[in-house]
């Protein structure tokens, strides 16, 4: 499928704007990054800050910085890590591959339970059981991340000591990785299931008052033949477009899971980076969330358009 010049520049205007924000979001927090650098309680003197400063290349005007930030990205160069002291990309791929096995799978599954569980409770809305799932991916979709995740770690963690209590692995082998990974998927995919449940649940309970279900209802089609057969399809239009937009948020979702559960991703990466005003692993981090982001976004336009051909670009 060949996607329209006006959406392709519209995607193109959005990665200039996320380009744009990322280099001037870090830049507006409060702090100095010298400072952070070498310690508050660190005793220097004026010229020496301003020394570092310089070598940082922090004391040149914003625009040459926002004009130099363009040019290393053309070179592909995310920059150096102040307080790591190695590259911003190896950094980033070194933490990128544990946050994508710990958010992949939990977005796959979280599609799949939720659509699939939504479909049901919006097919048949008083059934004990769906009823009984409705309240339980309600709790999980109006908790906070951090709270499903230091319960799950208590129970199962601490309580039954079923799953080890932080860290991607201890000896390294991969039955040690998934008993390590079992726990902060399972939560992950908690929240993804929840979204995709609600909605739904919601797009079920529009679509099965349609005509062509009554239609098809009157030719004798069988109940889970009408569900599968004919409304999922329509229904599961919506769940597809928030697929792109969970993917964005299954990351920033990852931030506390991996705080809770002590893992070396990304979402660790960017809290401490934070804390030590690490401007150029902050864009860096940022842009390639921004990106893959980007690539959902177009990977579920075009996926829509061809599950549902009534839908029609703009050319």
């Amino acid at each position: 499928m060949v996607f329209p010049t006006k959406k392709i520049l519209r995607y193109l205007f959005a990665l200039f704007f996320i380009i744009t924000l990322n280099f001037f979001l870090p830049r507006a927090m409060p702090g100095d990054p010298v400072i952070n650098l070498l310690g508050e309680d660190y005793v220097v003197r004026k010229e020496a800050i301003e020394k570092i400063r310089e070598e940082m290349g922090l004391n040149r005007p914003l625009l040459v910085q926002y004009a130099n930030y363009w040019k290393d990205l053309f070179r592909f160069d995310l920059g150096y890590s102040y307080h790591f002291r190695t590259r911003v990309s190896s950094l980033i791929l070194s933490r990128l591959k544990w946050t994508f096995i710990l958010v992949a799978p939990s977005l796959i599954l979280g599609v799949i339970v939720g659509a699939l569980a939504g479909s049901l409770a919006g097919w048949k809305k008083k059934s004990k059981g769906n009823a009984f799932s409705f309240f339980f991916f309600l709790f999980i979709y109006c908790s906070p991340p951090f709270f499903i995740s230091l319960l799950f770690l208590y129970f199962f963690g601490f309580r039954l000591s079923l799953f080890p209590l932080k860290g991607f692995y201890t000896t390294g082998n991969w039955i040690d990785v998934l008993k390590h990974l079992f726990l902060p998927i399972l939560v992950t995919t908690l929240f993804s299931a929840s979204r995709n449940y609600m909605v739904m649940r919601g797009s079920v309970l529009q679509e099965k008052e349609k005509l062509y279900v009554w239609y098809a209802r009157a030719k004798g089609h069988l109940e889970d033949s009408l569900l599968f057969r004919h409304v999922f399809k329509n229904a599961s239009l919506p769940v597809i477009t928030l697929f792109a937009l969970d993917f964005g948020f299954l990351f920033a979702g990852a931030l506390f899971i991996e705080i809770v559960f002590s893992l070396n991703g990304m979402g660790t990466l960017i809290y401490q980076s934070i804390l030590s005003r690490d401007y150029p692993v902050l864009q860096g981090t940022f842009l390639i969330i921004s990106f893959m982001v980007i690539i959902a976004n177009y990977l579920t336009d075009w996926f829509y358009n061809w599950i549902d051909p009534r839908v029609k670009e703009n050319r």
